[in-house]
């Protein structure tokens, strides 16, 4: 037997490129739709994967697990914030207190050397009333002994005066040098 012919119609190369062409974008687009629906199917049973695990009890205990954390850390952070407050406000006493004990070692330098002054001037007022004294004992010593001449020039003027009222009764004036020592006697007291 011999092979069949076949005939086929004879068709121009013009409709013959375009029925390619339709061919080819069919087969193209068919490809495409394809590829879609797979990319679909894999994107929805991915999907519901991320969703059941996403529900699942160990995801919803990890998602209160975050949050649980989230709240510690933002108190943490909150009690942290009061803290470094709490801080800045003891370094602003300390930077006060440093200044007022700064104020007060200067002050206590200034009484210090007003203290030495004072010790100096007592010192020096001690040193005269040391000498006042041995010159007020002088003076004592000095008034003693003309005290006893007073009473001695006084014991001779009462001998003389008997002696003399015998002679002079109308002189009645003492002597100049007694008077001259009172006056002296006096001027030292």
């Amino acid at each position: 037997m011999a092979p069949p012919l076949f005939h086929y119609p004879l068709v121009p190369m013009d409709d013959f490129l375009k029925h390619e062409r339709r061919e080819r974008c069919k087969l193209l687009v068919g490809i495409v739709v394809v590829l879609l629906v797979i990319a679909v199917v894999t994107l929805g049973v991915l999907l519901i994967i991320y969703v059941t695990r996403a529900n699942s009890e160990d995801c919803q205990a990890g998602h209160r697990a975050v949050m649980e954390c989230r709240n510690v850390t933002h108190f943490l952070e909150q009690q942290l914030t009061r803290a470094q407050d709490g801080f800045r406000d003891a370094e602003a006493q300390v930077a006060t207190y440093n200044q007022t004990v700064m104020t007060l070692m200067v002050s206590l330098d200034k009484e210090k050397a007003h203290s030495l002054d004072a010790e100096k001037k007592v010192e020096e007022l001690e040193g005269e009333i040391t000498t006042l004294n041995q010159k007020l004992q002088d003076a004592s010593m000095e008034v003693e002994r003309l005290r006893r001449k007073n009473q001695d020039l006084s014991a001779r003027i009462a001998e003389q005066d008997s002696a003399s009222s015998l002679k002079d009764t109308s002189s009645a004036a003492a002597p100049p040098h007694l008077i001259l020592l009172l006056g002296l006697g006096a001027w030292l007291l």
